[in-house]
C-alpha cells in the first residue's frame, strides 16, 4: 500500500546500526541529498485553535491478533513520531515522540504523490491540463516509453505496466533504483544505470495497455510531475508554493529532495511539519477553503472520493487491505481511498507517514513515523484506529 523504502531503510542497509542517526536522517534527508525549499510564504502563519485536552484518554484500539491497546501502545507499535488530529477544526490531540520537534519538517515518503495529484487536479480543473491527453502531448521525449504512450488519467491512477531497462518488473527492486538514481551514495557497488529522475523514466518500456491493470510504481509519479512542469513552466517547488503552500499559512517552509539534474522527487521526496501538513488537510476537508478564501476549487476537495471515474473503479478497486481492514481500497489521483462510510481518503507513505481525512467525521490526522516494515513485526492498524477515533469525537 505505500510504495518506497524511506531513507532510514538504506542508511540502515549501509551499514549504520545507531537507530538515533537513522531517525534523525529520516525526519532530515537534506543531510544526504540536495533538496529545494517550497516556500511558506511570507504571510502569517494561521491558527491551529487547540480544544481542551483529554479528548482521547481512555480510548482503546484492537490490533494484530485481536490484542487490544491504549494510544500509547499503539503509537509505540508503530513507533510514532507525530500524531496530531484535528476534529471540526479544532486541534485535540498534538503529541511528538523520539525526540522529534514541532518545527522540523518530516520525511513523507509516498504521501508525496498524493499532493501531486491535488496540484494535478487543480490544473486539470483550471483547464491548463488535459486527463486524457497522451503524455507526449506534454513530454515528447517520453515517446515510445511505458509512460509517454500512456494517458495522463493512466498516471493519476497508478494504470501502467512497464519494466525498465529490460530487467523482469519486481516492486521491491524498482523502488530501491528509484533511490539510486537520486544518491550516489545509495547506489549499488558497479552501479552503471541512470543518474537523473528523467534517465531512469526514459528506460520504461511498455509491458501492457495501459488503463488496463494498476501497479503502484514511482514512475507514474515521477512522469505526471514532468507533465506539470512543461504545462506550468515551473519547478514542482514553486507549483505547491504558489498554488497551495503559500496560502494555508504554513508556519514553515517544506521542501523536496533532488536528484542530480536538480529536479524534485516527487514521488516520495517531500518534508514537511506535522503542523503544516495538519492545516493543508484541513484546507481539503473544507472543501478547499481556509475561512472565506478558496485554495483549491471545490469541485476539486470534494471529489476526491466521488469523482473516480467508472472505468477506473472498475480496474483499481482490490482487496489490497488486510482481512480486517474496515474495506477495500480505492485510488483516485494519487489518493487512498479505504471506501468506509464516512468518504475519508488519505495520503499514504511507507512506514507510517499519513494524512488521512475524513469529511463526515470532521477529521483530519497526521501521523508521521519510523515503523520497521518486515513479516517478523506486526503492522498498526493505523486506519482502523484513525476511524475509532473519528467515531469516539463525533460521540
Amino acid at each position: 500500500m505505500t510504495g518506497i523504502p524511506s531513507l532510514a531503510d538504506l542508511v540502515w542497509a549501509r551499514g549504520y546500526t545507531d537507530p538515533t542517526w537513522a531517525r534523525r536522517h529520516t525526519t532530515s534527508g537534506r543531510e544526504l541529498i540536495p533538496s529545494r525549499r517550497v516556500w511558506r510564504g511570507s504571510g502569517v502563519a494561521s491558527p491551529l485553535p487547540a480544544a481542551p485536552a483529554g479528548a482521547l484518554d481512555g480510548l482503546t484500539f484492537t490490533g494484530p491478533h485481536g490484542r487490544s491497546f491504549t494510544l500509547a501502545e499503539l503509537l509505540a507499535l508503530a513507533e510514532t513520531d507525530a500524531l496530531l488530529v484535528m476534529h471540526r477544526g479544532a486541534l485535540v490531540h498534538e503529541e511528538y515522540l523520539h525526540g522529534y520537534e514541532s518545527h522540523v519538517p518530516h520525511f513523507n515518503a509516498s504521501a508525496a504523490k498524493s499532493y501531486l495529484g491535488l496540484l494535478a487536479a487543480v490544473l486539470a480543473h483550471d483547464g491548463q491540463l488535459a486527463r486524457d491527453a497522451r503524455v507526449t502531448k506534454y513530454v515528447p521525449e517520453l515517446a515510445g516509453t511505458a509512460f509517454g504512450e500512456a494517458r495522463v488519467d493512466d498516471l493519476l491512477h497508478m494504470g501502467t505496466l512497464m519494466s525498465y531497462a529490460g530487467r523482469a518488473y519486481d516492486k521491491a527492486l524498482e523502488a530501491q533504483r528509484y533511490f539510486a538514481v537520486l544518491a550516489p551514495q545509495l547506489r549499488p557497488y558497479g552501479y552503471a544505470g541512470p543518474a537523473t529522475i528523467r534517465e531512469h523514466l526514459a528506460t520504461a518500456r511498455a509491458t501492457g495497455e495501459p488503463g488496463t491493470e494498476f501497479r503502484y510504481e514511482n514512475g507514474n509519479a515521477e512522469a505526471l510531475a514532468e507533465v506539470l512542469r512543461r504545462v506550468t513552466g515551473t519547478t514542482t517547488s514553486a507549483l505547491l508554493s504558489e498554488t497551495i503552500w503559500s496560502r494555508i499559512g504554513a508556519e514553515e517552509d517544506a521542501y523536496y529532495l533532488l536528484d542530480a539534474d536538480g529536479t524534485e522527487a516527487a514521488a516520495g521526496g517531500f518534508s514537511a511539519t506535522a503542523r503544516d501538513l495538519a492545516r493543508l488537510g484541513e484546507m481539503i476537508r473544507c472543501g478547499g477553503a481556509i475561512g472565506d478564501r478558496q485554495i483549491v476549487p471545490e469541485a476539486v476537495a470534494t471529489t476526491i472520493v466521488s469523482g473516480v471515474p467508472d472505468g477506473y473503479a472498475r480496474r483499481v478497486r482490490f482487496p489490497a487491505a488486510p482481512a480486517d481492514a474496515p474495506a477495500t481500497l480505492s485510488y483516485h489521483d494519487l489518493w487512498w481511498i479505504p471506501n468506509d462510510p464516512y468518504g475519508s481518503f488519505m495520503a499514504s507513505g511507507i512506514h507510517g507517514q499519513r494524512l488521512f481525512i475524513s469529511p463526515a467525521l470532521d477529521l483530519v490526522i497526521v501521523h508521521y513515523a519510523s515503523q520497521v516494515v518486515s513479516p517478523a513485526v506486526p503492522q498498526a492498524p493505523l486506519v482502523q484506529a484513525f476511524l475509532q477515533i473519528g467515531t469516539r469525537l463525533q460521540g
